[in-house]
């Protein structure tokens, strides 16, 4: 790929992405595969007027040896140092920019018990931190091509074939177009007069059916908000956390969902896939779930603190979507969940509730925003799907006909 494109594309996740400031520190978070890439992300930062940019590098061969030989206890320790980096956090609010490339079987046969009750020992000492941080932070998760990732997506083309191909993919769903920033300026002008047509209408509750036999009904919170496109954090600065992005999306009331709901794509967690599951909701919890292949990690994730087993989110992206239309399954739900309608159990978002800046975090979660250690998104779009909504006057409006907009 011409190193110019790919300039462009860092420039886009520094001043669209996140949208550094003057005197922001910036922290980027990367798999060892495209390192001169991260170098162009680092530079644009610095030409932003970063104060200062630190990278963490991952390395999915090195998370599974630490699993496989440190205890439960030393890995789900948080020491005094990482405490200290936590509160550092917390003082700063640093940028965060997600560089994602990793296999999507990169975990595979990691002992998932083991990762689930470290998550478990630690959780409870990181979440008072991140709670401080809440919606006060600019973030953005962008991708660039692994080796492996690439391969699994391509596999019938050679490696540095399957590469470029992916390059190629990965910027034309990102929009880095001859301007990206007017790109994103016109989709995010789009995204925001859809979601100003949903809040106008008052739901209250979405029907989701389809002919693979999901038939769900979700409640929604009468004082919530759909949102898509660009976000503004409690600090007043407009940033993107996804690139690429298709959906609205809103965070649903925790207890009201009744119904069962079939994925439609496969769910890459950790590592691992998990494929053609499906969740039975009753009060708003999941009740039952399996899957054809990866039921174990499923019921892992279900099981990983009470809030996991409910709603968190509900977003809305058609079949006609770019990326769904370029016909290419990703493994990867950052570019899977832009291609179709998508649920989430766990986490929900308080910027969905109105007036949320002038609410804190446990008012939002009063009314009915979920809370979890987890957030995982997954697919159930098809070119079936219906969603009725019912408004706040009992009125019933079409919003999905066939996989798109009904409006």
């Amino acid at each position: 790929m011409k190193k110019s494109v790919l300039r462009e594309y860092a420039k886009l996740i520094v001043a669209c992405g996140v949208n550094v400031q003057k005197g922001q520190e910036v922290l980027i978070y990367a798999d060892l595969d495209q390192p001169e890439f991260v170098q162009m992300v680092v530079e644009e930062a610095y030409k932003r007027k970063a104060k200062q940019v630190t990278v963490e590098w991952r390395f999915q061969p090195l998370e599974k040896i630490h699993v496989r030989y440190q205890s439960v206890k030393t890995l789900g320790t948080v020491t005094e140092w990482q405490k200290a980096k936590q509160e550092y956090m917390c003082e700063t609010i640093p940028c965060r920019i997600h560089i994602m490339s990793e296999d999507p079987d990169g975990l595979k046969g990691i002992n998932m018990t083991k990762v689930s009750k470290a998550r478990q020992l630690s959780y409870p000492i990181i979440k008072p931190y991140r709670d401080r941080r809440e919606n006060k932070e600019q973030w953005c998760i962008a991708a660039v091509p692994g080796k492996a990732w690439a391969k699994k997506v391509f596999p019938e083309l050679r490696p540095a074939a399957a590469m470029e191909k992916l390059w190629e993919v990965i910027l034309s769903c990102s929009r880095v177009t001859e301007d990206p920033i007017k790109a994103w300026a016109e989709h995010n002008a789009d995204m925001k007069a859809r979601c100003d047509y949903l809040n106008s209408l008052n739901i209250r509750s979405l029907h989701y059916t389809a002919d693979n036999g999901t038939d769900l009904t979700v409640g929604l919170i009468e004082d919530s908000c759909w949102r898509g496109g660009g976000d503004t954090s409690l600090q007043g600065i407009y940033f993107n956390p996804n690139i690429p992005t298709e959906e609205c999306f809103i965070s649903p009331k925790r207890g009201e969902a009744e119904g069962i709901v079939y994925s439609s794509k496969p769910l890459a967690y950790r590592g691992q896939l998990i494929e053609n599951f499906f969740f039975r909701f009753e009060g708003g919890k999941v009740v039952e779930c399996g899957a054809e292949k990866g039921a174990d990690v499923l019921q892992t994730i279900v099981d990983m603190d009470e809030g996991a087993a409910y709603l968190g989110e509900c977003a809305l992206v058609p079949q006609k979507s770019p990326i769904n239309e370029s016909g290419i399954l990703f493994y990867n739900t950052l570019f899977d969940e832009n291609a179709a309608c998508h649920l989430a159990i766990g986490m929900g978002f308080a910027d969905t509730i109105k007036d949320f800046q002038n609410k804190t975090l446990e008012e939002c979660r009063e009314l009915g925003i979920n809370d979890s250690m987890v957030h995982e998104d997954f697919m159930i779009g098809c070119d079936s799907m219906n969603i009725d909504a019912t408004c706040a006057d009992g009125s019933v409006v079409a919003i999905f006909r066939n996989g798109n907009w009904a409006f």
